[in-house]
């Protein structure tokens, strides 16, 4: 951890005990009395991503002779909206084609928990995963697909629960090459 991303529990429960007050709550109330810490700490899990490199994950890779698409979906995640800090949760589909060098699974996942552990909009999300399997792979291309829900639109503002919002990045072959990217989408997808 470095001390540029250093997450200060003390100074965020701080803070929750000033909207506490500013909501017109009382933060010594029984109830309320250890919320800031635990907000303070729920923050420091959610934003733990901010203290890993994801590219690390993919530092151990196999060298092996497999030329066709790895695609690994329904990857559950939770994210957290920059712009109301409220979460968005859903599932990231990964693919690649590899070039000699294959990851391991659980790798790929990794790579989503750390991208979506930090303040995030969907579509940065997106192309940070295809743009890491691209470059720490080789890949000759890459595709992710993420479907999620957004606490930010579905219990404020226009308040439309059921929305579900799709975002995709496809690189080298899989936006290139029209059949690589009809097969990507659709084992991405499963339809």
């Amino acid at each position: 951890m470095t001390d540029k991303h250093k997450i200060d529990v003390d100074a965020i429960a701080q803070a929750v005990r000033q909207i506490l007050k500013a909501v017109g709550e009382s933060p010594d109330r029984e109830g309320l009395l250890r919320t800031p810490q635990r907000v303070a700490k729920m923050y420091e899990e959610l934003f733990a991503g901010l203290n890993e490199d994801p590219a690390e994950h993919l530092n151990v890779c196999f060298t092996e002779r497999y030329d066709e698409m790895v695609v690994l979906r329904d990857i559950p995640f939770c994210s957290v909206c920059e712009h109301h800090l409220l979460p968005f949760m859903g599932k990231a589909h990964v693919a690649y084609l590899p070039s000699q060098k294959v990851a391991g699974i659980s790798k790929l996942a990794r790579v989503v928990e750390s991208f979506a552990r930090r303040p995030q909009v969907q579509e940065r999300l997106t192309s940070q995963i295809a743009d890491m399997l691209m470059d720490k792979l080789d890949a000759r291309g890459a595709g992710v697909i993420i479907e999620a829900n957004h606490t930010c639109m579905t219990i404020r503002g226009v308040r439309k629960p059921g929305a579900l919002m799709i975002t995709s990045a496809m690189r080298g072959l899989f936006k290139t090459n029209l059949a690589t990217r009809t097969e990507a989408v659709k084992l991405l997808t499963g339809k």
